[in-house]
């Protein structure tokens, strides 16, 4: 049990709860609760879609030395590849930037007269240790960050929503103005694609039959969605009268000293984690598909993520919504073509036998519409 389910599971889970869960309060105040639930729930579905896929990519592929940009490559060309490395790459160091923008609420929890410089510095070198060191190759590590991870929300959920339940109901169900904003928000919070490599990997190494993954994914994706909603609640009970775009910088000053303190130790090492998680996929890509020398990439990964930070790019909310919607909607997008390519070649090994056509259309008209709603926006 420990092995085969939750350890894996914990594995998947544990790099989907990431910095988009901080975003998710805000953007259910702003588009109403059950505008916010619907894209919560029908997302997760997406995810566990895109993650089934990629999966099965992966398995399909007698290669096992490649990222999703060599997977694309060889199913859609070249120039596919080509685009699938842009967006990969800039996703991911974007992701990284959004990290760093967050772990600044998080130390002024912990740590509130520290000047900034100081506070990006510390998660800025503890991250890319973190990357270096390898310290995400135990699947103890991650389930145990996880965990982490887990009793903070749950800390948050029962501080909020049981104190001032009546915050939560008196917000709005539906606000027609902001139908369609979460949707570059939620995608961010759920996709875990980073998580899937060493997914399959680990159930290599252990000889576990590849049929069990299905569960494992499905449930990968189900369990952030359930802790999403948990947060979302606490964040909007705890909250004073509106609620900060990063979820945590609008505690202070309503929510007692020594609990924000907790709420800024747990989150800071939930970021950290994750942080580890995404370098380490983009130092694989590298090493993999783009074949640099392992300097090159060592100060590729150290760096770009504090240049991008210093050069402006410091909006949170902005942030996730740009990568969430475009980027993580082009990922996906190129996820269900490689997989369609991948699935009419005839492979021993295979997670999914068909997808009915009409969800891979679904899927394919989601994020099209999702990437075009956020690029005129962002425009």
């Amino acid at each position: 049990m420990l092995k085969k389910f939750i350890l894996p599971t914990s594995l998947l889970a544990g790099t989907i709860i990431g910095a988009g869960i901080f975003s998710l309060p805000f953007v259910f105040e702003k588009s109403g609760l059950i505008t916010g639930l619907v894209y919560l729930v029908f997302l997760t579905a997406v995810a566990s879609f895109i993650h089934l896929m990629y999966a099965d990519i992966i398995v399909r592929t007698p290669e096992h030395h490649h990222r999703f940009p060599g997977y694309a490559k060889i199913y859609l060309g070249k120039n596919a590849g080509l685009l699938a490395n842009v967006v990969t790459f800039v996703a991911l160091f974007l992701t990284l930037t959004v990290y760093l923008v967050l772990s600044v609420s998080f130390l002024n929890l912990i740590t509130p007269h520290l000047p900034l410089i100081f506070k990006i510095l510390i998660f800025w070198i503890l991250g890319s240790l973190a990357v270096f060191l390898g310290i995400r190759k135990a699947a103890f590590f991650e389930s145990a960050t996880t965990i982490i991870t887990l009793l903070m929300i749950f800390l948050i959920f029962f501080l909020g929503f049981f104190s001032h339940p009546e915050k939560i109901l008196s917000l709005n169900f539906v606000n027609s103005g902001f139908l369609f904003f979460p949707f570059g928000a939620v995608l961010f919070a759920l996709l875990g694609e980073s998580a899937i490599p060493p997914l399959i990997a680990y159930f290599r190494k252990e000889n576990m039959d590849f049929s069990k993954i299905k569960k494992i994914i499905v449930w990968g994706a189900v369990i952030p969605a359930f802790f999403y909603l948990l947060f979302v609640f606490g964040i909007l009970g705890l909250s004073g009268k509106t609620v900060s775009e990063d979820a945590v910088s609008g505690l202070i000053g309503v929510t007692p000293p020594i609990i924000l303190m907790i709420l800024g130790v747990f989150g800071f090492i939930s970021l950290w984690d994750s942080y580890a998680a995404i370098g380490t996929d983009a130092k694989k890509i590298m090493e993999y598909e783009w074949k640099l020398p392992k300097l090159t990439v060592s100060l590729i990964i150290i760096f770009a993520p504090l240049i991008l930070y210093f050069s402006g790019l410091q909006n949170f909310l902005e942030l996730v919504s740009v990568v969430g919607g475009i980027l993580y909607g082009l990922w996906g997008l190129l996820t269900v073509l490689v997989w369609r390519k991948a699935a009419q070649i005839e492979s021993q090994t295979y997670l999914l036998k068909k997808i009915s056509p009409i969800i891979v259309c679904l899927l394919i008209l989601i994020f099209v519409a999702g990437i075009i709603y956020h690029a005129v926006n962002f425009l």
